[in-house]
């Protein structure tokens, strides 16, 4: 017996997208311009800007690889990608049409995925599916844990080394989605990760509702085809391998209609209500 998702909403409401649009952008490959483009190597981390009305699209360019992406509002980083909540008003595991929305008080979409060529990937044999907000990054703290060894090329800190340039320190990375990761629960609830499906060349790519600044680690796991800890665990570098960023400019007739969604209505009282100055001074009173 199938189970409705909690959280939904009316025709023309806050989670009804307007696929004709997002299809539109996804098929406007001769009107853009290409004004950023880089690889991101093996063990390391970008970070970089999307302008708003801009796409952004993340390559395979040797093939399967890992990418744990961070993402916040250019102007303001307080405000950056919330992936529970994205988890709850999307799905687990994002494609096509899906949402990446902000931190409260923001609560608005930062990004509209335009087209996934892993779209179809499904649910596997196992349960496995792709592009995954269930996990975070992998990081030096469980390692240690885990290992009793350092090791400083977890994505936590390959985001943290990318993202102080824009003067931004380890408390600002985040849960991030994990692009071209392949993963589920099992039959006791545990979190599992399965080799990267993505082929050399596969992408996934998204539509900056506001400017953006986005960070990419390439995962040191590589496509996960060899475990990180445990009794099996051993050195996967040789299945890590970069990945590419494309950055493009669509033509603004193609953006007819569309504008930046604007932060959440909601405005931020709590239920409180702030002191007023009593006239006569004889003391403070709540404003009614």
């Amino acid at each position: 017996m199938s189970t409705d998702a909690a959280y939904q909403t009316t025709a023309g409401g806050a989670l009804d997208v307007h696929r004709q649009f997002y299809e539109r952008i996804a098929e406007s490959v001769d009107p853009r311009q290409r004004v950023d483009s880089f690889v991101v190597p093996i063990r390391s981390g970008r970070a970089w800007n999307v302008p708003a009305g801009h796409v952004c699209r993340l390559v395979t360019v040797e093939g399967p690889q890992v990418g744990d992406l961070n993402m916040w509002n250019l102007h303001n980083p307080r405000e950056r990608f919330w992936a529970a909540r994205t988890r709850q008003l999307q799905r687990a595991h994002i494609s096509t049409y899906d949402r990446l929305w902000s931190t409260l008080p923001y609560l608005r979409p930062l990004a509209t995925i335009t087209n996934d060529s892993l779209a179809d990937y499904g649910v596997d044999a196992e349960g496995g599916r792709v592009h995954d907000t269930l996990g975070s990054r992998c990081d030096p703290y469980v390692n240690r844990m885990l290992t009793g060894e350092d090791f400083d090329f977890h994505c936590h800190s390959n985001l943290t080394r990318a993202v102080m340039p824009y003067g931004l320190t380890e408390f600002d990375i985040h849960d991030v989605l994990n692009v071209f990761q392949c993963t589920g629960l099992n039959d006791r609830d545990e979190y599992f990760m399965k080799a990267c499906p993505a082929q050399r060349g596969d992408f996934f790519e998204f539509f900056a509702e506001i400017d953006l600044l986005c960070a990419l680690s390439t995962c040191p796991g590589g496509d996960l085809s060899v475990p990180l800890w445990g009794p099996d665990a051993r050195d996967p570098l040789e299945v890590c391998r970069p990945l590419g960023v494309e950055v493009y400019r669509i033509v603004p007739e193609m953006l007819g209609g569309w504008s930046s969604p604007q932060p959440a209505e909601y405005r931020n009282n709590h239920g409180m209500r702030m002191p007023q100055w009593d006239r006569a001074g004889a003391s403070c009173s709540p404003s009614t």
